[in-house]
């Protein structure tokens, strides 16, 4: 039996987790990380606490959505005691991105801006028609809730990365996520993510590809939370018995 903790489980995934876990006969919920009271019941035999150690002792795998300065605090603390981890948690700047890639030599760690099925599909295809569609320029929207705190989203910059990585082209140099004003044309190789923000939108992605005459738009749409969370319960049972290394959902799914 698998033992899992939850961190960042008074979140809205967090919660879905827990019930997820409930469900599945092969792995247990063995522990809650929380920094403040929580405002729903467990079962006794789970352990909630606001100890990080303690916390990460408790627990044979990690599944987290929370905060990329929570994720941060979470990964020096596995760092102390190896743990698999099963990250979702997005926004990470460059020193969390590094202190993740150090972590996972010491742990089998999965990485993934987005866990859902669809999503890792649509991945897929963008490499697949941003090699195949050469030529055609690239646009990617992404839609989500008035709360994100992120932006863009980290699955709109996964997409735009496996488009830019199919056409051997630096997103950082290419990437444009705003436009306003006299900008003049566009250019041949910019890829845009533009965010929108509004409602209760759990998550939208459209990656376009425009040419003189024809383009055709792949689109993944969100209409439940527990997309994500039963994705993360699937990348946990997988990961369980992997080597040390960063993975991703792709790898989770074969999808390489």
């Amino acid at each position: 039996m698998l033992k899992v903790g939850v961190f960042g489980a008074t979140g809205r995934v967090g919660r879905l987790l827990i019930d997820d876990i409930k469900s599945e006969a092969d792995i247990s919920l063995a522990s809650v990380h929380v920094c403040d009271a929580l405002e729903f019941s467990l079962d006794p035999s789970v352990l909630a606490t606001n100890d990080m150690i303690t916390f990460v002792n408790s627990s044979d795998l990690i599944i987290d959505f929370s905060t990329p300065e929570a994720t941060q605090q979470l990964l020096e603390a596995a760092l102390k005691n190896p743990t698999p981890l099963v990250i979702g948690t997005t926004g990470f700047n460059v020193h969390q991105m590094n202190l993740l890639k150090e972590a996972s030599g010491k742990m089998p760690i999965l990485y993934a801006t987005n866990m859902s099925l669809g999503v890792a599909l649509l991945n897929k295809l963008v490499q697949i028609a941003s090699v195949t569609l050469e030529g055609f320029d690239i646009e990617i929207v992404e839609q989500h809730h008035r709360y994100k705190k992120d932006a863009p989203s980290g699955t709109a910059l996964t997409l735009a990365e496996s488009a830019a990585t199919a056409r051997h082209l630096d997103l950082d140099t290419v990437r444009v996520s705003g436009r306003n004003g006299i900008i003049g044309e566009r250019s041949k190789d910019e890829i845009a993510v533009m965010a929108l923000r509004g409602g209760d939108i759990v998550g939208r992605h459209t990656v376009g590809f425009y040419n003189d005459g024809e383009f055709i738009e792949l689109n993944h749409t969100a209409t439940s939370r527990n997309t994500f969370s039963k994705g993360a319960v699937r990348a946990a049972k997988w990961l369980q018995s992997q080597p040390n290394g960063l993975y991703s959902i792709a790898d989770c799914l074969a999808l390489h």
